[in-house]
């Protein structure tokens, strides 16, 4: 039987090397795994079959918001039951994104939600994390960098995770990023912790422009130093952070299926991604939470080349600005930038 046009196009991008710049680790969880883990640890959820656990940690319905989305985390959290667990997940994740022929993740973590189950100190999972991730990448052949991620919600241990994104930065660590509820929590009280993670040699990230304003944008480039930020849809309601993003050289994580879960846009075909990359902002595509979200970064090619009408060569553009926003050296990145543009040279070539 032939194969249909739409089986064609997702093979083709479902092959594209690509680049994943924002990936929660606590995200990607597979369904399976979970219920492996679950049994095995006696985790006290749902644990009959996979329907019956998957609302509690995946995106089921339509038209939720940013704090049903995140919802899913404190449960999720439950299943970090021993290091062997946690560097599962680790394995896994890294291993999920080869099989998209993702060549280059930054995997972004939150060590406190991995430790506070059963107490381990953030040291001991940065410890199991880096571990797994580096050795996944080996196994892989692919490059893996590490992100510390301070929740909003949880201020109270912010300056042990400065000190241990520190002390690992020789270890995969390459950069902060704030992320959480930004809707009821500014990021005024972590001004401090970021200047200081940005005059010790980390890059910064920061989740805005999601569940609020473009404002938010604004303060995460001029308060925090981001040099990057999570989502940012809304910077396109003002053409002045707009501006401000283009002059400082920001980047922008896109995660389109992401931002139709949280209802930061009714649709893919509502996104304002054709707007950010109209008005000269760099931009990137990433899943987010694919474990979460139930879905994958080839996915979101897919929504991207049918419901946005970005071609090939389009996307081949936006995998090459990630690569050249990544948060490793300059001749790394020029390294990372040419091989792509060296596969895709051949992939034209045998189209």
């Amino acid at each position: 039987m032939a194969v249909s046009k739409k089986q064609d196009l997702r093979a083709r991008l479902a092959a594209m090397p690509k680049v994943e710049l924002h990936r929660h680790l606590e995200g990607s969880l597979r369904l399976a795994t979970l219920l492996e883990v679950g049994r095995a640890h006696g985790v006290d959820v749902p644990l009959a079959d996979a329907e019956a656990l998957r609302p509690l940690v995946q995106v089921t319905y339509t038209g939720g918001d940013l704090s049903q989305f995140l919802s899913k985390f404190p449960i999720l959290r439950k299943f970090y039951q021993s290091p062997e667990v946690i560097a599962r997940f680790t394995r896994e994740a890294v291993a999920d994104a080869a099989a998209e022929n993702i060549r280059y993740m930054e995997l972004r973590f939150n060590p406190v939600a991995l430790a506070s189950t059963r107490g381990y100190t953030l040291t001991e999972v940065c410890d199991w994390v880096s571990t797994a991730a580096q050795a996944a990448a080996r196994e892989h052949k692919m490059q893996v960098e590490l992100i510390i991620t301070v929740n909003r919600m949880e201020p109270q241990r912010r300056q042990e995770m400065l000190q241990v994104a520190l002390d690992f930065s020789g270890r995969g660590v390459v950069a902060m990023d704030l992320a959480g509820d930004e809707v009821n929590f500014p990021p005024d009280p972590y001004v401090p912790l970021f200047q200081e993670a940005r005059a010790a040699g980390l890059q910064i990230t920061a989740h805005a422009g999601e569940g609020t304003s473009a404002e938010s944008v604004r303060s995460a480039i001029e308060l925090l130093g981001a040099q990057r930020i999570g989502h940012g849809a809304r910077v396109v309601d003002d053409v002045n952070v707009m501006a401000l993003a283009r002059e400082r050289g920001v980047a922008f994580e896109v995660c389109l299926t992401s931002n139709i879960q949280t209802s930061v846009a009714a649709s893919i075909k509502d996104h304002p991604v054709r707007q950010m990359i109209k008005h000269g902002l760099a931009v990137s595509l990433n899943t987010d939470d694919p474990g979460v979200q139930n879905t994958s970064l080839t996915d979101d090619f897919v929504n991207a080349h049918q419901d946005l009408g970005m071609d090939i060569p389009a996307l081949e553009r936006v995998v090459l600005r990630g690569a050249e926003h990544a948060f490793i050296s300059v001749a790394r990145r020029a390294q990372l930038v040419a091989d792509l543009q060296n596969e895709f040279d051949l992939l034209s070539g045998s189209r």
